[in-house]
């Protein structure tokens, strides 16, 4: 990938280490549809709202919401704000935000409870990803014209419909949750972490402007 001085350096550098030819040929086709949506949209100078739906919204879709905001900046994509909802609202697990700042993002937590608020910087000069549990109909989130990603299997099955959505996605991953508590728990976070982050970096790659 290209040098690239709008992230973070420690951030820039990981997008830099992404290879697109290890996505497979399978996972393409499932992320063509995303990428489809996002290009209509900068083609036509809209806006491009993605709204990164799973159960919880405490994992996967908190990960999707920050890569995909990080890759439209490293791409210089504009016009992108992404967010994120559950089918119900819990609390940002405390591992992704460590995932996260070991990957180079800045991580400042905004109020400490049972569902914390975090302001997630991927860039000295750009809007922090405001992070919270909260449901995707939540009014934090967009009211209509955005693409529902659904990043897990039990939300695309559990929510035949979502108002307001203009496009519906599947994009699912597995739950690093069944990790939790065990010595492989960081380790499977990462790898989560990783693969969504390659993914979110390759959709916008394909993204003429």
């Amino acid at each position: 990938m290209s040098e690239n001085t709008v992230l973070y350096p420690e951030l820039a550098a990981v997008a830099n280490g992404f290879n697109a030819n290890t996505i497979s040929n399978e996972r393409k086709e499932v992320l063509k549809p995303l990428i489809d949506f996002i290009q209509s949209k900068a083609g036509n100078q809209e806006e491009i709202r993605l709204n990164l739906i799973c159960t919880h919204n405490s994992r996967r879709s908190h990960l999707a919401q920050i890569w995909a905001q990080a890759a439209a900046a490293y791409y210089n994509i504009p016009n992108v704000f992404c967010y994120s909802g559950g089918t119900e609202a819990t609390a940002m697990f405390p591992v992704v935000a460590e995932t996260l700042k070991d990957s180079g993002f800045k991580i400042q937590a905004l109020y400490s409870g049972n569902n914390p608020v975090y302001a997630v910087k991927y860039s000295e000069n750009r809007h922090p990803v405001i992070a919270f549990s909260k449901t995707y109909s939540d009014e934090f989130n967009p009211e209509g014209g955005f693409a529902a990603i659904m990043t897990c299997s039990q939300a695309d099955g559990g929510c035949p419909f979502i108002s307001g959505a203009e496009k519906r996605i599947a994009i699912t991953y597995e739950d690093p949750k069944e990790f939790d508590n065990t010595p492989q728990q960081l380790e499977k976070y990462r790898e989560r972490s990783g693969q969504i982050a390659e993914e979110m970096f390759y959709v916008f790659s394909q993204i003429n402007k």
